[in-house]
């Protein structure tokens, strides 16, 4: 992945298409070439009006209407050049920036993806990239072109007659003034509207995702006024930058106009006074008429091209964001772990003011099975997340046979660690697809060993298309029960010395619980597992059960010990079962 460095938008796009810079190089001499040939039609007028209709030349007659189709076909010829090597280019530096782009929010902090709306973050992969990919195919090459042939035919005004040239660089600075103060307020006019795009996006996947519990709580109508809202401000944004760029690109037509008609006055005089021939000056006049067009096209395309930087901003700013770095400190280390893990004075927080973990010290042994107990939002979960580093402490350390976990690779980590978590996400695609996750050229026996251990092989073998059975988007072709026993084969299949089982079925009812409980009891067999509860009775088992309060172990020892020295576990326990259970 390419390194990404703070850069301005043309910086960041121009980084990109290093890579390209032979294709971009033939649609430029294409583009002038095609800019070239635009910039002759007008003057023709002035051998068609002196050379032929004037002096009756039948020979110039042909030959400028031979010169005209000539014109026109190289033109067309150029044009398809310049647009096919331009799309060609654009389209592989949009490719490398979707790449890039998806790559690096992959690798970002999950504490910086749970704290973004994910329609968000998907805007700038789709929104943002579509409209970069019409800048880079079209839009910057036109510009370039209209911009070359306003040049061109500036300097033809001048060859045919320097004085009324003169009258024309009058009105230039007002133009060009106009110009940059319209680019400016483009600029901003496009970040709004990607801004507000970017909502509707996140709007409407916010409601799909929880499209259960807008259905459930009879939501629609709120729903729908959201969205209704969003689109209004994306709506609002859109006509605000036509709006300034309908204005601008009035006003400077009305000033062409105005300069067209005083050369015209002065150049009819010229005419007539025969300092200026009818052909010279009916061609020049030509000229600042076809002159109109490509200044309209620069606006217009001056407006898509300060979208196309606010949206290359957007999504350089996502490239901004630190990534989770994957190489190990120490490279000498080769990563195979036993299962002994220790925290030492580790410490924790999202924000400063927020302390989640305080001063935790816990050591577990290879094979031991330690589960955590506490209310919600007590830190439970958190300790889970820092063992895979899906986190860092903000001060102490964690050890994994008493090498510290920053010393891992966090692939070679994360891959000895089997996590089943509270709520199973599967992919869509087959059973064996999920079992086998992430494995390259995975073996079937495998599969079917972790899909035993998992206590979920006879159910997949009963299907008629077994482990190659489609188990749709989010496994909603499952139930409960049979995602959760899926997430254990999935988490087991590479043999992890660690388990991790985060509230593994405080989704399900009892009766499921237990069948599942049956496969978890299986998959920890020879591995350290840390359990984090909501039910008592899946940990009651346990060798050792430990009580967070605040951030803070308070209590800790056997189900039985702690039920007999009561406190905040016994209580919970007479909750959850009652006053006289054990």
């Amino acid at each position: 992945m390419r390194n990404k460095n703070k850069n301005s938008p043309i910086k960041f796009l121009i980084g990109y298409t290093k890579k390209y810079w032979h294709k971009i190089f033939l649609a430029v001499i294409f583009m002038l070439l095609s800019s070239g040939l635009n910039i002759l039609p007008p003057y023709l007028f002035k051998t068609v009006v002196d050379d032929v209709l004037i002096s009756k030349n039948f020979f110039m007659l042909n030959v400028i209407c031979i010169s005209i189709i000539l014109i026109f076909g190289l033109k067309a010829v150029t044009l398809y050049f310049q647009r096919y090597f331009m799309n060609e280019a654009g389209q592989s530096v949009v490719m490398d920036i979707r790449i890039d782009l998806y790559d690096h929010m992959q690798r970002m902090s999950l504490k910086k993806i749970y704290s973004s709306r994910i329609g968000e973050l998907m805007s700038r992969i789709t929104g943002d990239a579509a409209i970069l990919q019409n800048i880079v195919t079209g839009t910057f090459i036109d510009l370039m072109f209209n911009i070359v042939t306003f040049v061109g035919m500036f300097a033809f005004i001048l060859y045919i007659n320097w004085k009324l040239t003169c009258l024309i660089i009058l009105i230039l600075p007002v133009i060009a003034f106009m110009l940059s103060s319209a680019s400016e307020k483009l600029r901003k006019a496009g970040h709004s509207v990607q801004e507000h795009l970017a909502d509707i996006t996140a709007t409407a996947q916010e409601a799909f995702s929880a499209i259960r519990v807008v259905r459930a709580f009879a939501t629609e109508d709120e729903e729908l006024e959201r969205f209704t809202t969003a689109n209004k401000e994306n709506y609002d944004a859109l006509l605000h930058s036509v709006s300034v760029q309908g204005i601008f690109a009035g006003v400077i037509e009305v000033f062409l106009i105005f300069a067209l008609s005083v050369v015209f006055w002065f150049g009819g005089q010229n005419v007539i006074n025969g300092t200026l021939t009818p052909g010279e000056l009916i061609s020049f006049i030509g000229y600042i008429a076809f002159m109109v067009q490509p200044i309209r096209s620069i606006m217009n395309q001056m407006g898509v091209l300060q979208t196309g930087i606010a949206s290359s901003e957007r999504i350089a700013e996502m490239f901004e964001i630190p990534i989770e770095h994957s190489e190990a400190e120490n490279e000498n280390y080769n990563g195979k772990i036993k299962g002994n893990i220790k925290f030492q004075h580790v410490y924790f927080h999202y924000e400063e003011e927020q302390e989640i973990l305080s001063d935790i010290n816990l050591e577990i042994k290879a094979g031991e099975k330690i589960a955590i107990v506490g209310s919600t939002g007590s830190g439970k979960s958190t300790i889970a997340d820092l063992i895979p580093r899906f986190y860092e402490p903000v001060s102490g350390k964690i050890l994994i046979d008493d090498v510290d976990i920053r010393n891992f690779n966090l692939k070679d980590l994360r891959r000895q660690i089997g996590i089943v978590p509270q709520e199973c996400i599967l992919m869509k695609g087959s059973i064996a697809f999920n079992i086998a996750y992430g494995i390259e050229n995975p073996d079937m026996k495998k599969i079917m060993e972790a899909s035993e251990i998992a206590d979920i092989r006879e159910f997949i073998e009963s299907l008629p298309d077994k482990y190659n059975s489609e188990i749709g988007e989010r496994g909603v072709t499952l139930s409960g029960g049979q995602r959760q026993r899926i997430a254990i084969a999935r988490a087991i299949i590479r043999d992890p010395k660690i388990l991790i089982l985060d509230e593994a079925t405080s989704s399900l009812d009892v009766a499921v619980e237990r069948q599942v409980q049956k496969a978890i009891n299986q998959a920890m067999k020879n591995r350290t597992s840390l359990i984090i509860a909501h039910r008592l009775s899946t940990i009651r088992e346990a060798d050792k059960i430990l009580i967070l309060k605040d951030g803070k172990f308070i209590q800790s020892g056997t189900h039985d010990e702690l039920i007999k020295a009561g406190g905040l576990y016994a209580d919970l326990w007479r909750l959850q079962y009652g006053e006289n259970s054990k």
